[in-house]
């Protein structure tokens, strides 16, 4: 049995938990099937397995500093700086095992001690579009709203009124949000929402743990953070204690949103200045399509940059 923590593709076929995991434990070790290599942002379900595949591929070989059962929980400390500890969670409901890997972090997210309200937001159950190239999104079960999938032009979450695009937001880790503002990415992602008319970014944490991040200056974070909000005042960047509460303020903010561009578009009617509309969406493949034409460097895939979709509409209106 080898000292290490393994972590394999999962050769079976049409399964949602593409990877497995074997841990050193006990004489033929912990074998688990698990959607993610890592509980980085939330929970992991896992599923137990018997036998080890044969034809399973070994992306990674961990050393494993400590692993003990205390009870219904295994602990598990890895030789590495970052994301070392985790601690899986064995329980049993409906009369089965479930299996919840965790680490500090992401159990102390969900349980953030508050109750969430169950009041639809503005007296109405939202439709919320999902970017399409959203991975392991929100599902808003807490929320009365239901979700449909479709590519946005900027932002992970939207609320339409028709065929306009009322409000937009992007969600951030942490981690995503230092990587982002230390590399620049980050500027054009806000700069793509600021050209939308309602849009806001929402952070899975609060504004404290800027300053316990590791293997980055705290400073230089705050202070490109500072000079992002100073850049683009009209779109908010929200801190929050956990996913959870990220999720509601989300649900709640783009029910909002709807609301008032409601109202504007009622005021409209009565012979008020009216509102400018938001410019109505256009196909990707006409866009890429033009863009091609014009020599213009487009992806087959993905979010056209809006310097592209800006032209495209101005050629439009000629």
């Amino acid at each position: 049995m080898p000292e290490d923590m393994l972590i394999a593709r999962n050769p079976e076929e049409g399964t949602t938990l593409p990877y497995l995991i074997r841990l050193p434990l006990g004489t033929e070790g912990v074998i688990l099937k698990t959607r993610e290599t890592w509980p980085r942002t939330n929970k992991v379900y896992c599923h137990r397995l018997e036998q080890w595949p044969a034809d399973a591929e070994v992306i990674e070989r961990l050393a494993v500093r400590s692993i003990s059962r205390r009870g219904a929980a295994i602990d598990l400390v890895l030789e590495r700086g970052r994301e070392n500890r985790s601690q899986f969670v064995l329980t049993r409901a409906r009369g089965r095992e479930m299996v919840f890997w965790q680490s500090r972090r992401t159990a102390r997210q969900a349980r953030p001690n508050v109750a969430l309200p169950t009041a639809r937001a503005h007296g109405r159950t939202l439709e919320i579009a999902v970017d399409s190239h959203e991975r392991y999104g929100y599902k808003f079960g807490d929320q009365q709203a239901t979700t449909i999938r479709r590519a946005l032009p900027a932002g992970d979450y939207a609320v339409y009124c028709g065929d306009v695009l009322v409000a937009s937001a992007e969600r951030k880790s942490i981690e995503d949000l230092s990587a982002g503002l230390l590399s620049g990415k980050l500027t054009y992602q806000l700069a793509e929402l600021a050209s939308l008319p309602r849009a806001a970014v929402v952070v899975e944490s609060g504004y404290s743990r800027i300053f316990r991040l590791e293997h980055v200056s705290a400073s230089a974070v705050a202070e490109a953070l500072a000079e992002a909000q100073a850049r683009f005042p009209s779109l908010p960047i929200v801190f929050v204690e956990s996913r959870a509460l990220a999720q509601e303020w989300i649900y709640r903010w783009l029910g909002a949103c709807l609301h008032e561009h409601e109202l504007h578009t009622a005021t409209d009617f009565r012979g008020r200045p009216e509102t400018p509309a938001a410019p109505e969406p256009v196909g990707d493949r006409e866009i890429r399509a033009w863009a091609r034409e014009r020599g213009l460097a487009v992806g087959d895939r993905g979010r056209i940059s809006s310097a592209i979709v800006e032209q495209f509409r101005a050629d439009q209106h000629r």
